[in-house]
């Protein structure tokens, strides 16, 4: 059990104000909703990032340096909390601005899977919201999930597969969004594994191809405000060991033990850097011990 309190759960029928507008226009919603935080901002344009809970280490960076992109331009990410892609998804829309906000299929006192409590703690934490269609002390059940695919759907203005077999339940939140009207998107990958095929026959069947986050910001009318706007902006700006650091990583996964013999800086610096570039949304875990370069 989670340290919120059912006190704090707000239940908002579908005649109240505080009902989404975007699932009052949509059939098939439920009539009432329980929150916990906020609700998603009717003006504010939205994003469902959604994908396989066994993902791989690509689809990991995908999704969260989308999402975290995502939530830099002012893009509210809803996604539902699953391992893999949601969590990733809600991982990085926390290293930007803008809330998250997670449906669940259980009642939203608790936190499922709980290995995700982390990230649930930090969606309030952050202003963002737990939101579920079930009434408190609701269990987690197989035939929840699909159903709660539809709100994230309905809660979105565009759908982002990233990294989905051929039968999921990222397909069944992708096709919720083609039959309420959304532009759905999905991430590439490499075509000899098993979970790039949903995307791939998503992309095949009509959906844009989702290669790069400044094309979609573009495609939405989106600008991500932008720190600087002179020829500084691209440089970042690191202390020696951290630059040393940062300089060793790319886009595949290096441990510790590969920098500290580039770098001849100790186990306990090199672990320290790694932790710091995290935090600073420069590095990221992508599994673990591994470390990839962000940006």
């Amino acid at each position: 059990m989670e340290r919120t309190h059912e006190t704090q759960i707000r239940k908002i029928d579908c005649d109240s104000p505080e009902y989404p507008a975007r699932l009052r226009e949509l059939p098939g919603m439920p009539e009432e909703l329980y929150c916990l935080g906020a609700l998603p901002k009717n003006d504010q344009p939205s994003v469902a990032v959604v994908g396989a809970r066994k993902c791989s280490a690509y689809g990991r960076i995908q999704a969260f340096s989308f999402a975290r992109e995502f939530s830099l331009a002012g893009i509210q990410v809803i996604s539902g909390l699953a391992l893999g892609i949601d969590a990733e998804g809600h991982k990085g829309a926390l290293q930007g601005t803008t809330p998250t906000f997670a449906v669940l299929g259980n009642g939203v006192e608790k936190c499922y899977p709980a290995s995700n409590r982390g990230v649930y703690r930090r969606i309030l934490e952050a202003g963002g919201g737990i939101l579920s269609e079930y009434p408190p002390g609701t269990p987690a059940m197989a035939h929840h999930f699909p159903a709660r695919n539809r709100i994230i759907s309905g809660l979105a203005d565009a759908v982002l597969v990233v990294e989905a077999k051929e039968k999921s339940g990222s397909l069944i939140t992708a096709n919720y969004g083609l039959d309420y009207g959304k532009p759905v998107y999905a991430v590439p990958g490499p075509v000899h594994e098993p979970l790039s095929r949903g995307c791939h026959k998503l992309i095949y069947d009509g959906a844009g191809i989702a290669y790069s986050v400044e094309v979609l910001l573009e495609e939405w009318g989106i600008r991500r405000k932008k720190e600087s706007t002179n020829a500084e902006k691209n440089e970042i700006v690191l202390e020696r060991d951290l630059k040393l650091v940062y300089s060793c990583l790319d886009l595949r996964p290096k441990n510790p033990d590969d920098i500290i013999e580039e770098t001849g800086l100790s186990s306990a610096r090199v672990n320290s850097i790694l932790t710091e570039l995290s935090v600073m949304g420069l590095a990221y875990e992508a599994g673990i011990g591994r470390f990839v370069r962000m940006k």
